[in-house]
């Protein structure tokens, strides 16, 4: 092997290189975070336990965070489950795992997360409990919710890579608890997340939540604290606690920080599928929802493929199938420019560091080597498009065909599974079971949607200027 190539091969199979500093939120040279997905049961859990184990054996300070539970996790890393809760098996606090060095488990419980949290959010309301006569809930007397489990993952990641108070750099959680000892930071963060599509619109859901914030409890209604009663008197109706205000402010800042580590360019997506019949469509949908979400997919890993020229017809049959599959799924990834790594099947469950090294030495041709292509040429008066639209450029076509025509790339989207909606200062765009709400660029806010179409994997959306918005030029005024 090339030692160009065999250097490409070990970031990959590490996931990454040691950060040399921490910002503390991820955003320039904070820890490497690999997030893996992929559709049910093709193995992403096993998958992102192989990559950290292999980067953890290139010599990286490496933290796997999962929700899975500490029986299936101990099987899967090879070794025995306390029998007991304990420090030992403590949701939400980094151990060591046993055997593999360098290697932290980070294990994510929802429901003790959802508990803490709700008692919490009592505690600040309590003056606005107490005025209605509500009896606080102990937090024994609480159950998760559903739903709730994405939330958790979000914070354990943005938790493992706060600086000062995070596990970057070895102090300690967002919750106060110690680090524990041997624990000095990580360069390297593996999250295990749910399955598609639910993996992917997760990593968008801090975006989502701080938009719907906003708009019910807008920042600029909060008003001096002085007033307050003069205006619940004019009103005829009191005023909104101040607490919610504080408690919408800092849920705000805390999304905002989970939004830097999503989108830091030491982020990337992995994407698991098995060569099953439905993996290349699925597989295409799951990439138009990464590109539209704006994230960083560095590669695409086929797992389970067995063996082919076998002599036994029905292992022979299933290789045969496989091997169709996966000559789809390649033209699919080769189209994207996404790098495809294939995994073998093992024969049986992986277990244990040999197991899991195994695996991911099979991936090392996986290098990622640039995501996303860059945009097309561009022709004519460019307007940018606002700052956390992170795709897309405005062509200028105004004097040839009175148009604007913005631009989306979606490689792997359809016509068929296309959504478009308008309202006011933004695009709603979706594909398939992915969507996502886009700012409109400032110029574009000033003009009604006249068509679009998808070509060549993009999205041109026409608009077309409002006479009542868009400035004249006739000399005249306005």
């Amino acid at each position: 092997m090339p030692a160009d190539t065999a250097d490409n091969a070990d970031k990959t199979e590490g996931a990454g290189s040691a950060a040399e500093a921490d910002t503390g939120d991820g955003t320039v040279d904070g820890p490497h975070t690999v997030l893996v997905t992929g559709a049910g049961g093709s193995g992403r859990t096993t998958v992102a336990a192989a990559t950290a184990c292999a980067a953890a054996g290139l010599g990286h300070r490496v933290l796997l965070v999962s929700p899975e539970p500490a029986a299936r996790l101990a099987g899967l890393l090879g070794h025995e489950a306390p029998e007991r809760a304990g420090s030992a098996d403590e949701p939400g606090v980094p151990r060591a795992v046993p055997g593999i060095p360098g290697l932290w488990l980070l294990r994510v419980d929802a429901g003790q997360e959802f508990r803490t949290r709700a008692v919490q959010l009592q505690e600040r309301g309590k003056a606005a409990l107490d005025l209605l006569g509500a009896v606080p809930l102990d937090e024994d007397e609480l159950t998760q919710l559903p739903g709730t489990a994405g939330p958790a993952l979000l914070h354990a990641l943005r938790t493992a890579h706060r600086g000062g108070t995070g596990y970057a750099d070895g102090a300690g959680s967002a919750h106060g608890a110690e680090a524990p000892d041997g624990f000095d930071g990580v360069d390297i963060v593996v999250a295990d997340l749910p399955p598609l599509p639910d993996g992917l619109n997760l990593l968008v859901l801090p975006e989502q939540t701080r938009r719907w914030l906003t708009r019910l409890v807008p920042p600029e209604r909060q008003t001096a604290r002085s007033l307050r009663p003069v205006l619940a008197q004019l009103a005829g109706a009191p005023m909104p606690a101040q607490w919610l205000y504080e408690t919408t402010t800092r849920w705000s800042g805390e999304l905002a920080g989970t939004e830097r580590v999503l989108g830091a360019p030491r982020t990337v997506v992995r994407l698991v599928t098995e060569p099953g019949p439905l993996a290349a469509d699925e597989l295409r949908t799951a990439l138009a929802g990464a590109r539209l979400h704006g994230l960083r997919l560095e590669s695409v890993i086929v797992n389970r493929l067995v063996p082919v020229g076998s002599a036994d017809s029905w292992l022979s049959g299933l290789s045969g199938r496989q091997q169709e599959t996966l000559a789809r799924l390649r033209e699919e990834c080769a189209a994207l420019d996404v790098p495809l790594c294939e995994l073998p099947h093992l024969g049986r469950d992986p277990r244990g560091a040999d197991d899991l090294t195994a695996l991911a030495r099979a991936a090392r041709s996986a290098a990622a080597h640039g995501v996303e292509p860059g945009p097309p040429p561009r022709t004519g008066r460019v307007y940018a498009a606002a700052d956390d639209v992170p795709q897309g450029w405005v062509e200028d076509r105004l004097a040839e065909d009175g148009l604007l025509v913005w631009h989306l790339p979606l490689p792997g989207a359809v016509r068929e599974e296309l959504q478009l909606v308008r309202r006011g200062e933004v695009l709603t765009v979706g594909v398939g079971p992915y969507r996502r709400v886009l700012p409109l660029p400032a110029a574009l806010r000033r003009c009604r949607v006249s068509g679009a179409g998808l070509t060549d994997g993009t999205l041109r959306v026409r608009f077309t200027p409002d006479p009542q918005l868009w400035p004249r030029t006739d000399g005249t005024g306005s």
